[in-house]
């Protein structure tokens, strides 16, 4: 039975690993044409709305399946975790985001997305599940990072995009979501997985809502097909697939490992990047595809440590984020 369980939870973390990757590897792309398309932060308000009522409406129906409540009551004090992961995962960094892809292109934003994958490790040496970062997961960290320069390596006019604003906007961003994975990882809740999800999700997109207020995108919406694709992509395929798939496996896996998606997700949005918008692929970036996977075996290579493999998988698959 344990043998059951232990290859279920692998296959699932298998499963999770490859939507995170796949489905997020192609948001750069994808958020570059909405934002050409619509104003950047009512694309993003509007896609956590309509993502996090649809997982609502989801978690609903499955709580009627289980018999338990439709209609949970939240405590206060989960509220206050809510805001909170809202603020830093949905608000920062996707507001971040849409912004400076405005002006970046999705390569280089793919780039800046990698320093993610020092910060998540380096917070998750702290809290309730600190987790120590090995010589074998910092010299992975430090060979994917080296693989994902080489994919984005800039160009001239991608150099002096780096040198602006929405390259420093966009690092903020970055910055903010390896505070909300960490938070997500050390808080506790009562509220199951998806239910967090949906909740932190509506909480960081009636965020969205004031900004977009301000820059006054109320009269700037168009009705673009192209930008209501996008739209539809980003809310259901990447906010509800991939973020819970994301939710579930930072409470199932090593901070270490779960920073892989800022090394693999580049790559992929490169090649999508060359076949849809045309951003070039050369020798370079084929190498530092390779160096990137190489950098992802290292840190996820299995650890032989009984102890180590326990704190992994002492997390129920069904816990809520941060439990």
């Amino acid at each position: 039975m344990t043998d059951d369980l232990a290859a279920s939870r692998k296959t699932k973390v298998l499963v999770s690993f490859a939507i995170v990757y796949l489905v997020w590897g192609s948001t750069y792309v994808v958020t570059k044409i909405g934002v050409d398309r619509l104003p950047p932060f009512s694309f993003a308000a509007v896609r956590f709305l309509i993502g996090g009522a649809l997982l609502w409406f989801v978690a609903r129906l499955l709580a009627r399946s289980r018999s338990l409540p439709r209609r949970p009551v939240i405590p206060k004090q989960e509220w206050r975790g809510l805001l909170i992961v809202g603020f830093f995962a949905v608000f920062v960094s996707n507001g971040a985001a849409v912004w400076g892809l405005q002006y970046i292109p999705s390569n280089l934003a793919a780039l800046l997305n990698v320093t993610s994958s020092f910060w998540i490790p380096i917070l998750g040496m702290f809290g309730a599940r600190a987790q120590p970062i090995s010589g074998r997961v910092a010299i992975g960290l430090i060979t994917g990072f080296a693989g994902t320069v080489l994919v984005a390596w800039p160009g001239g006019e991608t150099a002096a995009a780096a040198l602006a604003w929405p390259t420093l906007i966009v690092l903020v961003g970055c910055f903010g979501w390896s505070l909300g994975t960490f938070y997500i990882r050390n808080s506790g809740t009562s509220l199951d997985l998806m239910t967090f999800t949906a909740l932190q999700m509506l909480c960081g997109g009636a965020m969205l809502i004031v900004p977009a207020l301000i820059a006054g995108e109320l009269t700037q919406w168009s009705w673009d097909i192209g930008g209501l694709a996008a739209l539809a992509y980003m809310t259901i395929v990447s906010s509800c697939i991939a973020y819970t798939a994301y939710a579930w496996l930072s409470v199932n896996v090593t901070p270490a490992q779960l920073s892989t998606y800022a090394f693999v997700n580049p790559a992929i949005a490169l090649l999508l990047g060359w076949w849809i918008l045309e951003e070039g692929l050369g020798p370079l970036q084929i190498a530092g595809t390779i160096v990137i996977l190489g950098g992802t075996v290292l840190i996820n290579w299995p650890r032989r440590s009984a102890s180590a493999e326990s704190r992994v998988s002492s997390a129920e698959p069904e816990a809520p984020p941060g439990a």
